[in-house]
């Protein structure tokens, strides 16, 4: 192990994490904010009628960009569960699925992970790379435990390697292996994942991990949601990281938390870092209502800070933190918003739509939603227009 990760992991020459407080949301002005353009059903089209698609990520290389196939498509992985009239009974059945991208449709290839595999009882978001020619890596959460009566909302980091093989029906991941808990939680740092309730907005994270390699000095990294341990606040959402000099040996080390949100926010959600033109940049997701209800609380949107290294300390992207929101319109219209080292956005489509045909209050759009692109400039990050 290198000595600077030695110098990180025992806390010499250590960052403070830095902080997202109330003070960058109530900067974010009430008007004229950067948003993403209304949908409407000419934007995008369901996978398949009996299938929900959220959150996704493509097969990438270890320099973030999905990895193009010999005819020209990429894979990717999305979280996929069968229809519900209530869309949120789907978190409770989520496998992750394996879905190509032509020029022209998405499509669905089945779950990713034979029945049986995984150690928990759903599977929730994380990261894929493509290493070998055909060799991926998957890290994952693993929700509850296999076999458990009552879902539980423990959660755990886990990375599992498959065979990509080309098949009849386009691609396949075969001979999966080497399943492993990559990253165990460190209490003195975060809270148990059990410690909040199952409601909407108050589930506890160590979710999401997403796979980073510093081009700087080609350390791996993998960041992922968190609360933070030892906080006086239900709104305790933290962003923390560990560091592996060969991930193929499977040796990750957990780190202090890199960004906090104390007594602000309960769930910086699939944390993700794009090193562009010299700089760091670290993307979260998150919600309106998951804010503390005695502060300010800023849209539903993709939010992110800038650092000149990894350890930070980072500033808010435009002195607020906020990248981009839904329209005002449709405040709650996409989700789960993933930038790629292109700096193309992928995110799914939620309660879409603002004509007010929606005698149920919501309309769940369970697909992915039109791709969008950023513009950063050192602290400042827009939509390309």
């Amino acid at each position: 192990m290198g000595s600077l990760t030695r110098d990180i992991l025992s806390g010499a020459n250590a960052t403070p994490p830095s902080r997202w407080t109330a003070a960058h949301v109530r900067a974010i002005p009430a008007e004229g904010i950067e948003c993403a353009p209304l949908l409407d059903a000419r934007h995008f089209a369901r996978i398949a009628d009996d299938l929900d698609i959220w959150d996704a990520w493509p097969i990438q290389d270890r320099d973030g960009l999905p990895v193009p196939m010999a005819n020209g498509e990429t894979l990717w992985m999305a979280l996929g569960a069968p229809r519900f009239d209530d869309p949120d009974q789907r978190h409770g059945h989520a496998r992750i699925h394996l879905i190509s991208r032509s020029a022209d449709a998405w499509r669905d290839l089945g779950p990713a992970m034979p029945d049986g595999f995984s150690p928990g009882s759903r599977e929730w978001s994380g990261s894929a790379v493509l290493s070998d020619g055909n060799r991926v890596t998957l890290y994952f959460t693993a929700a509850g435990r296999r076999g458990e009566t009552s879902l539980s909302f423990e959660q755990r980091l886990f990375s599992a390697r498959a065979t990509l093989v080309s098949s009849p029906d386009g691609w396949a991941l075969t001979d999966w292996r080497d399943l492993h808990e990559a990253v165990s939680r460190d209490p003195d740092h975060y809270m148990d994942s059990n410690s909040g309730s199952g409601a909407v907005g108050t589930i506890k994270a160590f979710r999401d991990p997403a796979y980073f390699r510093d081009p700087a000095n080609g350390r791996h990294y993998l960041f992922f949601a968190a609360s933070l341990a030892g906080s006086t606040s239900a709104f305790n959402g933290a962003i923390g990281l560990a560091v592996s000099d060969d991930p193929d040996r499977d040796e990750w080390r957990i780190l202090p938390p890199l960004i906090t949100a104390e007594a602000l926010n309960n769930e910086l959600e699939r944390p993700h870092v794009v090193f562009h033109q010299g700089r760091y940049y670290l993307f979260w997701v998150t919600q309106s209502h998951v804010f503390d209800p005695a502060g300010p609380a800023g849209p539903t949107g993709l939010y992110g800070m800038t650092a000149d290294r990894l350890e930070g300390p980072w500033d808010a992207l435009n002195g607020t933190g906020l990248v981009f929101a839904n329209p005002a319109r449709a405040p709650r219209q996409a989700y789960a918003w993933f930038v790629m080292a292109d700096l193309e956005v992928t995110s799914f489509v939620d309660d879409w739509g603002a004509d007010g045909a929606r005698p149920d209050g919501r309309r769940f759009g369970a697909t992915f939603a039109p791709m969008v692109r950023l513009r950063l400039d050192g602290s400042r990050a827009t939509l390309e227009q």
